[in-house]
């Protein structure tokens, strides 16, 4: 007869109790590695949803503002194309005057010019243009001639480009984080199936998988930056 206190059996080997409680404690590790990596997912995944909607917030911000700056820019260029236009008429009415030799009316016209273009103009006398061939054809031919809106129309069409292109890096931001909270999302599905599989080196598999995805992804959001 077997000895009870015998702790092998007549082959020689451990009997089945035993081979049960080291199944157990097998088990017991991987509960313990697959509920650390399920705090660290949900943490991480909580994290990457919340800035890729700040992100997504930012990006909606950029965009309008580059927006208002493009419509600003419009009004501004239709202020310079005004006053262009009565620059123009102004200096064609003070010229059939002049024509005219209606010094009076010539005068009268003159005095309504504008001050930056009433700088070109009398630039542009001073080259004496009726009697010189080297004189420029008109006011609007001298460097002196500007019109403030249209610069700053320029300016504004330029930082409603910068602040567009902030935008789309912001949008990018915002895919980056939803891609990372994928890959977050992707190791929850490892961890929950390797309890499933009844021999423990799938189930060692299948965790390191996981946490091979997990590392990934919060090496991901390390580098990333934050709003």
């Amino acid at each position: 007869m077997p000895d009870p206190d015998n702790n092998m059996d007549g082959a020689g080997y451990l009997p089945s109790k035993y081979s049960s409680k080291r199944a157990q404690q097998k088990d017991r590790v991987i509960e313990v590695i697959a509920t650390i990596m399920l705090g660290i997912v949900a943490v991480a995944t909580a994290w990457s949803g919340y800035q890729a909607a700040r992100w997504g917030g930012v990006q909606s911000t950029l965009f309008s503002q580059a927006g208002a700056l493009r419509t600003e820019a419009v009004r501004t260029n239709n202020e310079t194309l005004i006053a262009i236009v009565v620059d123009a008429n102004l200096f064609f009415q003070w010229v059939n005057a002049r024509a005219d030799t209606n010094q009076e009316l010539a005068d009268f016209y003159s005095a309504g010019f504008r001050n930056e273009f009433k700088t070109a103009f009398d630039a542009w006398l001073a080259t004496d243009p009726f009697n010189s061939p080297d004189a420029a054809g008109s006011p609007f031919a001298m460097p002196e001639y500007t019109v403030a809106s249209m610069n700053e129309s320029s300016a504004l069409v330029q930082e409603a480009g910068k602040v567009f292109e902030q935008g789309q890096a912001a949008n990018l931001q915002a895919d980056d984080y939803v891609l990372t909270t994928v890959i977050l999302a992707s190791v929850l599905f490892f961890v929950g199936i390797a309890s499933g599989f009844d021999w423990f080196p799938v189930q060692v598999a299948v965790v390191v998988i996981g946490f091979v995805l997990l590392v990934w992804g919060v090496s991901r959001l390390a580098t990333y930056p934050v709003v």
